[in-house]
């Protein structure tokens, strides 16, 4: 088994308790409302907290089918959130699982700084490409910015 991590970070000028909330706490609710030809419905085993399973079902059409998330650690104080991919089709057959860390740190400017660590962890000798990688990234700060942009129309939503 292969172990590659990959990290980045980006800025918003929301502050970081609103966009954990959107994005973290309520994303089961927001993110179906907000895409629609994405993403059909999110659906929540437990009670949010570790060990709860979200399976997030793609609109009809989408390459994926669904996924299943577990929730490893959410530590609300904080704006910390961590967990796993562990189901689905598409590359699972190559991947035994992916595990995401995600921090909102306030800024000065009453912003916040968002890092999110990737660990990728593959069966056998399969090696991820770049390709691969800009992919999952990409799909994962489209989601970001389409939550950002509608905490920016709604300064009420999420307060």
């Amino acid at each position: 088994m292969g172990v590659n991590s990959y990290s980045d970070e980006y800025s918003s000028t929301i502050p970081p308790a609103r966009l954990f909330k959107a994005l973290i706490l309520d994303s089961h609710n927001l993110i179906p409302k907000l895409m629609p030809l994405a993403i059909q419905s999110i659906e929540i085993s437990g009670d949010g907290g570790a060990g709860t399973i979200r399976q997030i079902n793609f609109a009809e059409g989408s390459q994926v089918k669904f996924i299943k998330n577990r929730v490893d650690e959410l530590d609300e104080k904080n704006f910390w959130f961590k967990y796993s991919l562990i189901e689905g089709d598409g590359m699972m057959d190559k991947l035994e699982k992916i595990t995401y860390e995600v921090k909102f740190e306030s800024t000065t400017d009453g912003g916040s700084l968002n890092k999110m660590t990737s660990t990728y962890y593959t069966k056998g000798d399969f090696v991820l490409t770049e390709e691969e990688i800009k992919a999952g990234k990409e799909k994962a700060l489209g989601m970001y910015k389409v939550v950002e942009a509608y905490l920016l129309q709604n300064p009420d939503a999420y307060a």
